[in-house]
This record gives structure tokens, sequence and C-alpha cells, in this order.
């Protein structure tokens, strides 16, 4: 039996921190991600945990000590958001190429300018190409249970790769609710030790770690890297059977809700999932085959699972909570698109582009969505396939 609790994001996230026990926390504060290290640093101070708390001078030194204690041979993780994550730009690339397998738990911002501090996901997709897995959740459950699997993944021999675990800032990570925490010793049991076969402490093995990589490596280095995300989807699936096992919580690469007959469906990541639900029950009372698809892991991108999850939709419509500035959508939509069209599924597919800077989402705004699709559904004709959701006109 789970222990029921009430906690926001953020003091999940914490949890999940203090029972995994880190070797080392680096971290600097900012908004909304300020409180994960804040409530962690309490359990440092109480002798809760033994973890070697880092407070440093800037997100750019947070990553830097990351990589210090996991190349060192520990376990590191941290916390971060918008503008604090595109400090850390340089090194994020650096973690992932020297294949460390840091989690880091970021609660999703506007990256500036203009200054703003609420909800979109223009951070995460600032570095959806760094080699970063990437897992995205709905909810504080969510948010919690990817955490606690997260070393699982990243440590994994066929993988070595960062983790970071998604979040809404403000929408998840300050709001309460009810979750269901995993005992200290099953997290400890099932989140093991961490063992690094090459580290450099390890005085029986001198290495070195960062040298200069020309054109006679770095070009296979990157094909290992691009390797490893591939295996990846292997391990990713094997630790939530495992996790599933232990608590009854089942994760895949995505969540279908309601899609077995559904002919119209809406593609979306993080809380607007929960919204979209809502609207779903709304017109399937209706009759309206409405479905979702809500995508947990964004990296590495499961292009032929979801291709073929929306095989039998006659209109799809990929929400957006970031735009590219491409003039050709935003970046789930592209991926949805390529991935439908390299497996050779032909559906009318179109993008929005909403809740930048945190604009609501009502469920208003996903029915106007539906009704959308059902026109497309009915016509054949998609029209402008980049749209805005809740643009003032």
């Amino acid at each position: 039996m789970g222990i029921r609790e009430r906690l926001s994001g953020n003091e999940a996230a914490a949890i999940a921190m203090k029972q995994i026990n880190p070797d080392v926390v680096a971290a600097f504060p900012i908004t909304p991600s300020t409180e994960i290290p804040q409530y962690f640093s309490t359990f440092v101070s109480n002798g809760e945990v033994d973890t070697e708390f880092v407070a440093v001078e800037s997100e750019h030194s947070a990553m830097s000590a990351c990589i210090g204690a996991q190349a060192a041979g520990g376990r590191a993780m941290t916390a971060t958001s918008a503008n604090g994550l595109s400090l850390m730009w340089e090194m994020i690339y650096i973690a992932s190429s020297l294949r460390l397998p840091i989690v880091m738990s970021l609660v999703n911002r506007a990256v500036s300018g203009p200054l703003n501090i609420h909800n979109d996901h223009s951070d995460a997709m600032g570095v959806r190409d760094s080699g970063w897995i990437q897992l995205f959740s709905e909810n504080n459950q969510e948010a919690y249970d990817n955490l606690i699997m997260a070393h699982r993944i990243a440590e994994h021999k066929d993988v070595l790769l960062p983790l970071m675990v998604c979040q809404d800032g403000f929408i998840t990570s300050h709001s309460i609710e009810n979750i269901e925490l995993i005992e200290d010793d099953k997290v400890k049991e099932f989140v093991g030790k961490y063992k690094p076969e090459h580290y450099l402490l390890n005085d029986k093995e001198p290495i070195a770690v960062g040298p200069l990589d020309l054109q006679g490596y770095l070009f296979e280095h990157k094909a290992q890297q691009a390797e490893a995300m591939v295996k990846a989807k292997k391990v990713i699936l094997e630790v939530a059977e495992e996790f599933e096992k232990m608590t009854g919580r089942k994760y895949g690469f995505f969540e279908e809700y309601k899609m077995e007959d559904a002919e119209l469906v809406v593609v979306c990541m993080n809380s607007t999932a929960g919204t979209t639900k809502a609207t779903v029950d709304k017109l399937r009372e209706k009759g309206i085959k409405a479905g979702l698809l809500k995508v947990r892991v964004f990296r590495p991108f499961p292009a032929e699972e979801i291709a073929k999850a929306l095989s039998s939709a006659k209109a799809i419509a990929v929400l957006d909570k970031a735009d590219s500035l491409n003039a050709a959508g935003g970046a789930l939509f592209e991926d949805i698109v390529s991935g439908m069209f390299v497996n050779k599924v032909n559906v009318p597919t179109i993008n929005y582009i909403y809740g930048i800077g945190g604009r609501d989402t009502t469920i208003q705004d996903i029915e106007s969505v539906y009704d959308d699709l059902a026109k497309i559904a009915q016509s054949g004709d998609i029209g402008n396939p980049y749209r805005y959701l809740g643009l003032r006109k």
C-alpha cells in the first residue's frame, strides 16, 4: 500500500529526490522551480539525506557541478526552469555528450524575453535535441513517478544519457493534489545504487573526461549518442513495467484516452491533457467520437508507435505550448507529422500554438478544436494547418 498525501508538484519532486538520496544536488533558485531545492535543503539540514547540497552562483554552475559529481562517480540531480535552463545551455550539451546520467526536474516556464514567469514549453523545446531524455508529466503524481523511474532509465548500461522530468510551472508545480507516495524502502530498492563502470575517482582506471574531439571521432561519438537514445525506448518500457508491478500505475510512451474508436483526436503534453480529458468526456456524452493521445516520452520520440495509434483517426490536432517561430508549426507537430509520413499514415493533421506565457486554455477552447476537426473530417479540407488557440484578435 502506498502513502496517501496532499502535495504540490514541487513538494512531490523534492520528496522523490529525498527518497532517491543522491550523492550531490547542485541548484540555483529560479521561479517556479525554486521550491524543489528549497524543500530538499531542509531534508539535508534535518539529516534525512546524506546528500552534498551545493548552493552555486548560477544555473551554469549548477549543471557544471552536477557534471563534475557524476563524472567523479556520484549520482547527481538538480532542478531549474526557463532562463535557468538557458543559462545551462552549454553544459546541457556537455552532460549528454559525456554520457552522464544526471537527472533534472524541469519546471516548464516561458523563456524571456519579454520577461514572463508563467508556463509554456519553450524551455524544454529549446533543448529537445541536446541528447537528454525528456519525460512529460500531466499531474503531480506523474511528476513524482517519472522522477522515481528516471535514474533506472538514465543509468542503464545501454543508455547512459541525462534525463529531465518536465512538469508545468505553477499549474502543477504549485497546485496541491492528492498523491500516492511509495514507501522509502521500496524506492531505495527500486532505484538501487549507482555503480558506474568508468569514473574519474577510480584509481584502478585513470581516464580523461571531456577531451578534444576533432574530425576523426566526433561524428562516431554523436552516432553513439543517437544509438543510445534509440535503445532508451526499450529501457523506458522495461522500467515502466517493473514500476507498474510495484505500484499498479501503468506508464508507456503515451497515454491513449478513449482512443478505441476515436475519429477526432487531440495530441498534447503535460497538464493540458487533463483539460482535454474533461472535454473528451463532455463530447462523448453527445455521441461525438473524440479521443486524446497524451505524449509522455518526447525524447526519444516514439514515432512509429504514435503513428500506429493515430492511424484510425479521421482528423488530428496537435497542440504545441511553444512556437518554433519557423512558419511551419511547433516542435511536437513537426515530429508527429514526420512520424506519420515515414510510417505511411495519412490523416489530415493541423497544429495549434496555445498557452504561450501561461495563457489559460479552457474546456471551451479545446472544444473549439474538436469542432474544427469535425469540419475537417467531413470536408477533407484542412485549410491553414498552422493555427493559434486562444489568441486575442
